[in-house]
């Protein structure tokens, strides 16, 4: 095969929110405590951009993904007033949660149709070993498994998008970055990949507001994954 399809997988290929704060829910009823598991996923998610942003602007090395989550974890507990009902196992347990997260609906029919025309593979901030446990879970078929790792970066860093396209030998302009979300797809085009965008209009929650419409000139503007194959099949 002559192209690639690489993919944001959080929010584009399976709900986070949903499936983290369904995993919380257990957890914190577990210890009878109150807590709105969606408002601490949203606050545990929203510390993902800034503990990233040390290591793009050089302020720290390049650590896995895996063990931000786990600082933020800590952090999100402490801001919640329950660190003291979660022992070093427990922490352990919720930062895995980031791997078993479901798949939306549409994704499984879009990836079998998109295989038809080119390799496929993440390219998520997730390190190997967070991809691999979560491909099992959700049942993703990679061809190869790619992202920050391979770069020592974090997305929107053009060397990510880059060391995708190095890994499965192709020029750039072989490659479709697929993403639910116009910053990654902006990145990715600087870096001279194609670019592939369909909304998640709940990722955040029914409140969203932003990536409910693409906000550039992407290669392919689709309603969903399988609308996506169908694209790419009538360029084909």
């Amino acid at each position: 095969m002559k192209q690639a399809f690489i993919f944001d997988v959080f929010g584009t290929l399976v709900d986070w929110r949903t499936g983290v704060a369904t995993q919380l829910q257990s957890a914190f009823e577990v210890r009878s405590l109150s807590i709105d598991p969606l408002a601490f996923a949203d606050h545990w998610r929203a510390l993902y951009d800034p503990a990233m942003d040390k290591i793009r602007s050089g302020n720290r090395g390049y650590v896995r993904l895996e063990i931000l989550h786990r600082e933020n974890l800590d952090e999100t507990l402490r801001a919640f007033g329950v660190g003291d009902d979660f022992d070093h196992h427990a922490r352990e347990d919720l930062n895995s949660a980031w791997e078993r997260l479901p798949p939306w609906p549409d994704v499984h029919v879009g990836m079998a149709r998109l295989r038809s025309f080119g390799f496929l593979a993440p390219c998520s901030n997730a390190s190997i070993a967070m991809s691999v446990r979560l491909a099992r879970y959700a049942d993703f078929r990679w061809d190869a498994i790619g992202g920050a790792e391979l770069a020592k970066d974090y997305k929107p860093s053009s060397s990510v998008y880059l060391a995708a396209a190095k890994a499965f030998a192709l020029p750039p302009e072989r490659v479709v970055m697929v993403a639910a979300h116009n910053g990654d797809l902006a990145a990715a085009r600087q870096a001279g990949l194609r670019t592939a965008f369909f909304p998640r209009a709940t990722e955040y929650g029914p409140g969203q507001r932003t990536d409910l419409v693409a906000d550039g000139d992407w290669d392919f503007v689709a309603a969903d994954l399988p609308d996506l194959a169908k694209k790419i099949e009538a360029c084909s």
